[in-house]
């Protein structure tokens, strides 16, 4: 019984944790919380790094994060988020041969600098905004976002520290898991 893909990669027991980790982490979104402390970029950085595809990484975190939506609401901005989303997967295919706490740190804050940089952008491009559409008025844009930049890297600090240190926790424990990554798969943004 093969499903997902042509490997059976799907019914692994280190990709069913892996989606379950994912899933987790979507359903956490739904909890009250601080505005932008949310485990959307932890959750986009662990799929890119633990999954052993790409036909895994992106449609599953993404449509966790579609199916999230549904619950909170769509918006203007979301094909911008749903965007910078993928691109925190890309970054998180970078640690996939290697993860170590410095990585996953620079990856944390480098998807945190992203998603600040592609939603600020577009909320200064909308018509939703009223910050003018000049220079200044985005500088303008990015400044008034500052706090919210920061309630996004410590989210994405906090639950990429639950996420990946659940996971390494899980293969220590369980050496089931620790199935090694495919090799034949080139990284992207090598």
């Amino acid at each position: 019984m093969q499903k997902f893909n042509e490997n059976g990669d799907f019914l692994r027991p280190r990709t069913i944790v892996i989606t379950g980790i994912v899933l987790v982490a979507a359903a956490l979104r739904l909890a009250p919380h601080p505005m932008n402390f949310a485990p959307i970029g932890a959750l986009a950085l662990f799929g890119g790094a633990y999954f052993s595809n790409k036909r895994e990484a992106l449609p599953i975190p993404l449509l966790s994060l579609i199916v999230g939506d549904v619950f909170t609401g769509f918006h203007q901005l979301i094909p911008f988020v749903y965007a910078s989303f993928l691109i925190s997967v890309a970054i998180g295919f970078l640690l996939r041969r290697k993860r170590s706490a410095p990585r996953i740190g620079a990856a944390t804050l480098a998807g945190a600098i992203q998603f600040f940089l592609v939603t600020n952008f577009a909320i200064w491009a909308s018509s939703i905004s009223s910050f003018p559409k000049t220079a200044d008025g985005l500088v303008a844009c990015y400044i008034a976002g500052i706090p919210l930049f920061w309630n996004t890297l410590a989210g994405d600090a906090f639950y990429a520290a639950l996420v990946f240190g659940g996971m390494t926790l899980a293969e220590r424990r369980f050496p089931l898991l620790r199935e090694p990554l495919l090799q034949h798969e080139p990284d992207l943004l090598v």
